[in-house]
C-alpha cells in the first residue's frame, strides 16, 4: 500500500503533471476573463451569460474553439488532481493545525477546478449549454429546500460562499496572494502583477459574496428560481442604483483577476 502511495506521490509531483498544471491556471484565467468581459457587456445593456458556462460558450466560438476546449479541459482536470495531490500527500511537516487547514484549501481548490473541467468537457463533447449552471443552480435549490434540514444547508452554503468571498477580498487587500508566487524581479512588473492580483481578487470576492448572499435570500424568501448562481448575482448587482457603473468596475476587476491568473501559470510557486 505505502509503494503504491508513493508511487501515485510521484506521478502527481511530475514535471509533465507541474506543466499541465500551469496551464490550468491560464485556462481558469482566461475564462474569468471573458467572464469580465460579458458583465461589461451586460452593463452596457448587451446579452450574455456571465458565469463559467457562458464563458466557455465563448471560448467555444473562438477560431479552433474545440482544440482549446479540450486543451482547457486537459489543463484543469491537471490542475485539479495537482491540488488534489497536495492535500492527500502535502504539508506533512507543518504543525497539525496549518497542515488541515492548508490541506483544506487544496481539496477546495481540487473541486472547484475539477468543475471547471466537467464543464469544459461537456463543452467540448457539444452536451453542454450557456444555462446549464443557471439551471442546475435553480433546481438543486429547489431539490434542497423539499428535503429535510435542506433549508439550513443551503443557508450554510450561501453564508460559506460569501465568507468565501471576503477572504479573497481580504487577501487581495492585504497581498497575501504574494506569497503563492515566485515575484519577478523588475519593480515596475512586480508593481504590475500587485496591482491586477489586489484588484483582481477584490472583484472575485465582490462577486463571491454577491453569490452567496443571493442563495441565502433566495432559500431565506423561498424563491429557489432566483438562486441562479453568479450571473444571477452580477444581473441582480446591475439593478441596483447606480449599478450598471459597479457591474462595469467588477468587470473589469474580473479581467484583471483573468490576466493574474495567465501571470500565475508563469509564476506560482508549485512545490510545497
Amino acid at each position: 500500500m505505502r509503494q503504491a502511495a508513493d508511487a501515485a506521490e510521484n506521478v502527481t509531483n511530475s514535471r509533465t503533471l507541474e506543466l499541465l498544471a500551469r496551464a490550468g491556471f491560464a485556462a481558469s484565467g482566461i475564462l474569468h476573463l471573458l467572464v469580465g468581459a460579458i458583465a461589461i457587456r451586460l452593463a452596457m445593456g448587451g446579452s450574455g451569460n456571465a458565469d463559467i458556462s457562458g464563458a466557455v460558450a465563448e471560448l467555444a466560438t473562438q477560431p479552433a474553439g474545440p482544440f482549446l476546449l479540450w486543451a482547457s479541459f486537459a489543463a484543469c482536470a491537471a490542475l485539479a488532481l495537482w491540488q488534489a495531490s497536495d492535500a492527500i500527500f502535502d504539508y506533512s511537516h507543518l504543525p497539525t493545525k496549518e497542515k488541515a487547514k492548508n490541506k483544506g484549501k487544496a481539496a477546495a481548490q481540487a473541486f472547484v477546478y475539477a468543475g471547471l473541467a466537467l464543464t469544459l468537457l461537456a463543452f467540448a463533447r457539444g452536451t453542454g449549454s450557456s444555462g446549464d449552471n443557471q439551471q442546475k443552480a435553480s433546481d438543486l435549490t429547489a431539490s434542497l429546500m423539499k428535503a429535510p434540514g435542506g433549508v439550513a444547508l443551503l443557508v450554510l452554503l450561501g453564508a460559506a460562499i460569501a465568507v468565501t468571498g471576503v477572504a479573497y477580498g481580504i487577501r487581495g487587500i492585504r497581498k497575501s496572494f504574494e506569497k503563492q508566487l515566485r515575484m519577478p524581479a523588475s519593480q515596475m512588473t512586480r508593481k504590475a502583477v500587485t496591482v491586477l492580483g489586489v484588484t483582481g481578487y477584490v472583484a472575485k470576492g465582490i462577486v463571491l459574496l454577491l453569490t452567496g448572499l443571493l442563495i441565502a435570500i433566495a432559500t431565506l424568501q423561498a424563491h429557489p428560481e432566483e438562486s441562479t448562481g453568479l450571473d444571477g448575482a452580477l444581473r441582480a448587482l446591475r439593478d441596483q442604483p447606480f449599478g450598471v457603473y459597479v457591474l462595469a468596475a467588477v468587470g473589469a476587476g474580473l479581467i484583471c483577476y483573468g490576466v493574474y491568473m495567465v501571470v500565475r501559470a508563469r509564476l506560482a510557486k508549485m512545490t510545497k
